[in-house]
Parts: C-alpha cells; structure tokens; sequence
C-alpha cells in the first residue's frame, strides 16, 4: 500500500475517534439548564491529536464548584472512546447581554434581573440578597440595588451604612459591600427616617439611584423590588432594560395570589419570567429534627406549570437566616460552604442558567466565542 493510503487511513481513523469524541461531550446533560451541551452551544473545541485531547466549553451562567463535576464528565466522556487520550479541559463563563435585547442596556451592566413577589413578608429581600451573593461566589460581578424606597433593608442586611462616594456632579459610585456594588436610599437617608413621598417622587428616586450609579462592569444587577404592582415595579418594567425576572413566594394560596399578580404584571411589559422561588418551603425543627411544611406544600411547583415557567429552588423557613440578616452578614457570606448556601447557590445557577437559555432562544443562538491560547 502506498504512504498516501497509510496516512489517508489514519486521518480518516482520527477524524472517526474526533467525531466520536464530540457527540459524547456534546450528549452530556446540564442539570443547570436541563439541556445537553450541543442543546445550549457550550462547546467551542474538542481538537485531539494523538496523544491529547482539548476540549473547551463556554458557559452562559457562572457554574462555580459544578464546573469541577462538568470537567470530570467530560473526561469520562473522552476515556469511553479512547482511554489513550490525556484529557485538557477548560470551563470558561462568559455572561449574556439580556439586557440589550430589551432596550438600551444600561452602562456597566449586562443583565438586569428583578426579584419580585408581589406582596411583602415572604422573604423576597433575604432571597434577592442572598441570590446575588451566590451568584458572586459562582465567579459572576454582581450588584445589588435595593428598589424600595419607602423600606429599605438592604444596608441592614449587608452590615454597611457607608454613604455613596460622589464621582461627579452627575453620579456616584457604588457601596461596596460582602463583594457585591450596591445601592440604596438608605445609604442616603437616616435609617429611622419615613419617606412621605408620592408616587412621582419615589420613581424619580429609584431612576435616579439606578442610572446615576456607577456600575462597573457588572454580569448581574439584582433588583430588589418593592412589594405590589404599582409605580415602581411599572415604571422600573417600563423604563429600564430588564432581561427577566423572578417571582420569590411563599407555598401557600394567600402568597400564590400576589405571585400571579406580579407574573402577570410583568407579562404584559414583556418582561420574561425566569422562574419562581418558593420560599419558607419547610421547617426542620433545631430540636428533633422534624421536617413540617408550615406554610403547605407544592405551591411553588403548581404556579410555576401554570405558567409555564421553572422552579428555580426551594428555601427552607429556617432561624439562621434570620439571624445571619439581623448580623449583617447573609447566610452565603457567613457560611459559604454550608448546606444553606448550597441551597442558594443552586438556585442562584438555575436563575442565571434560565436567563442565558431565554436569551439564546431571543437571538436564535449562541454567541460565536473564541478562546485563543
């Protein structure tokens, strides 16, 4: 047989192995985003010579300790085809621009995400806050803008009442706080002062803390909406680029009542829904141990198919939440590697792995990304 046929042979026994080697990564499923990775586009290389195989993903949510799971299924995935092969995996996270899909996007921010519940007392504050640090611990930028005008609680939460450093004569910087750039009025006012303001005023204040800040580069800015559907969660719907929202309920009728409210309210400004969070979903007693459902059960799930939408994440009604928030130091920064945190940020990678699934489905596709060496 002649030189040309030997080689011909062995490019077309690679090409084979290659090939072979892509469909197994590209069958591998993100439990993150429930699709394989050829469903979302993650996989940007898969290039084996033959001694080597590099594989390199991209992914559209920051995937934080799963990123270790992805690379080690992608290395069985390479092994059941050629066990030869030394494996090069890279995980790489690039964010979306949900945002600029709905509107023009707001300087220094990719995505703004509101966290909404239409009525108050079910935990929607202690959710956006501790959302958006698990989204940090996950290796996105993140802020945090506390959209509640006449109660704000974020600074209490965050432990800071440190005054917003001014840039210009126009805008200011951030509060730096837990590793999140946040805002709020009560960086502003005195944190016993009531806001006796109309309407009108209390949106001017929130367009005002929204576009007059600073926002450095950030993937994600959480909203933490007010409670209702009136000025503020039409004007901030209407007027600012929000690449979608989620909707933080407690599991009982009372609560889903207000949920479908807000999911509504945001249907018809075309603002997406990214899926709901049930809240308070269980009691485990510090005691004995014993599991009850206080507020009842499958709330969370039942709104979430009528509306076609996910359930993002079930949290737990539980006193260290409480009194981590009461401290100034939220769950997910005090313990980052407890199993509290851990509940968050699951649901905190389900949320930023649906907005990127919503965005690819807006634009048809996923971004062309090139990683060069």
């Amino acid at each position: 047989m002649s030189l040309m046929g030997l080689f011909g042979k062995k490019r077309n026994a690679n090409d084979d192995r290659n090939a072979q080697i892509r469909g197994a990564v590209e069958a591998i499923h993100d439990p993150n985003n429930d699709q394989t990775l050829a469903d979302s586009g993650a996989i940007e290389r898969v290039e084996c010579s033959d001694k080597v195989c590099r594989i390199d993903i991209v992914l559209d949510y920051p995937a934080g300790d799963w990123e270790a799971e992805l690379t080690g299924r992608v290395c069985e995935a390479i092994a059941a085809v050629d066990d030869s092969l030394e494996p090069e995996v890279t995980v790489a996270f690039v964010a979306p621009e949900g945002s600029a899909m709905h509107g023009k996007p707001l300087p220094g921010v990719k995505n703004i995400i509101a966290v909404a519940s239409g009525k108050g007392g079910v935990g929607k504050s202690s959710t956006s806050v501790n959302l958006a640090l698990a989204l940090a611990a996950d290796g996105a930028r993140v802020g945090l803008l506390d959209a509640d005008i006449y109660g704000p609680s974020q600074p209490r939460m965050l432990g800071t009442s440190e005054k917003p450093r001014q840039v210009d004569d126009n805008s200011m910087a951030p509060v730096e706080a837990q590793g999140l750039q946040t805002m709020s009025i009560g960086y502003l006012v005195d944190e016993e002062s009531a806001m006796v303001w109309r309407g009108p005023m209390v949106t001017s204040a929130l367009m005002q803390l929204l576009n007059d800040t600073r926002w450095d580069g950030l993937d994600y800015l959480i909203v933490d909406m007010p409670p209702g559907t009136g000025d503020v969660q039409l004007t901030l719907a209407q007027k600012v680029p929000v690449a979608g929202s989620v909707i933080v309920t407690t599991p009982q009728d009372i609560a889903l009542l207000d949920a479908r409210k807000a999911i509504n309210m945001f249907r018809k400004v075309s603002v997406p829904i990214l899926g709901v969070i049930e809240n308070m979903a269980t009691h485990v007693c510090s005691n004995c141990g014993h599991v009850e459902a206080i507020f009842g059960e499958g709330g969370g799930q039942r709104i979430a198919e009528q509306y076609d939408t996910e359930l993002l994440g079930q949290l737990p009604l539980n006193l260290q939440i409480r009194e981590d928030l009461d401290a100034g130091t939220p769950t997910v920064a005090r313990d980052p590697d407890g199993a509290l945190a851990a509940t968050y940020r699951q649901a905190a990678r389900r949320l930023a792995a649906s907005l990127g699934r919503a965005v690819r489905a807006e634009s048809g596709g996923a971004p062309e990304i090139v990683i060069e060496e």
